[in-house]
């Protein structure tokens, strides 16, 4: 997962409004205590940070993989 689809999986599933306030201020066990933002800085892989933030927030696991993906043959 690439920074840009781990932010489209992100604005996706939580809206745009509340995706930024979650990413700077939910802290997670399973990211050393760190909030996603933070976790990222620090070099953690997109996709770790995604699966972190759904277990957390409790995104079903249907929703969890595969997301943030643009359609085939979609300009980027």
């Amino acid at each position: 997962m690439k920074r840009s689809e781990f932010q489209i999986a992100v604005e996706t599933e939580f809206g745009a409004g509340y995706a930024g306030a979650l990413l700077r201020d939910l802290t997670m066990e399973a990211l050393g205590g760190r909030t996603a933002r933070e976790a990222l800085a620090a070099g953690v892989p997109p996709r770790e940070v995604w699966l972190a933030l759904c277990e957390a927030t409790d995104v079903p696991v249907e929703r969890r993989h595969g997301v943030g993906q643009r359609e085939p043959g979609r300009d980027r």
